[in-house]
């Protein structure tokens, strides 16, 4: 069953984020479904968050996205390489949203393989914010998408982790001072071979 527009729309990014562990995330594009078990995320807060594009409410036509109410995408291109995926949470002005780091394949991993050209190291197909959107054929354009719609979607199927299962740690490339730059807002499946590998 596909996550309810209220899952997303809670203003704490941070319960989101781990709640999203377990949770399967679908594409469906060109025909092609893809998609598996999300087993790493990271929380930013905005305007708060030094960390987060919306630091001190800052909108550009790239951050514009994230002041929308939740429950749609955020891409964008970082390094101008990689597509990073983001779920927006919250309500409508509060620039809060979930960076999706990392899948374990379960659905199109033939697909996925393909897109990655990427064979027979199926735990690497998703492990890492740039390489799973490839893997699901996602790009810049699939901005403010509705996670409602029938071209990515976020399922439940009551996957149960217990709470010891779940590692927090400081997350990936904070290169700056001060109270954000350490907080403890990356979640992870512990022991999941698919989580991507800074900082385990």
């Amino acid at each position: 069953m596909k996550l309810p527009l209220s899952f997303y729309q809670q203003n704490d990014a941070v319960f989101i984020a781990r709640k999203l562990l377990g949770k399967n995330i679908y594409t469906n594009i060109g025909g092609l479904l893809a998609g598996g078990i999300i087993v790493e995320t990271e929380a930013y807060i905005g305007p708060d968050d030094r960390g987060s594009h919306a630091y001190k409410n800052r909108r550009t036509s790239r951050t514009q996205t994230m002041f929308a109410a939740g429950g749609i995408t955020y891409m964008y291109v970082c390094y101008g390489i990689h597509n990073m995926l983001n779920v927006v949470t919250g309500k409508e002005d509060l620039p809060h949203a979930v960076l999706i780091r990392a899948l374990e394949p379960n659905t199109g991993i033939d697909v996925m393989r393909e897109r990655r050209q990427l064979f027979n190291q199926d735990q690497r197909l998703c492990s890492g914010p740039g390489v799973l959107t490839k893997a699901l054929g996602l790009k810049k354009n699939h901005n403010g998408i509705s996670l409602l719609d029938d071209l990515i979607w976020i399922e439940d199927r009551n996957m149960f982790i217990e709470d010891t299962d779940i590692i927090s740690s400081a997350r990936v490339g904070m290169n700056f001072d001060g109270p954000y730059q350490l907080i403890p807002w990356r979640f992870y499946i512990r022991s999941n071979p698919n989580v991507s590998r800074p900082h385990i």
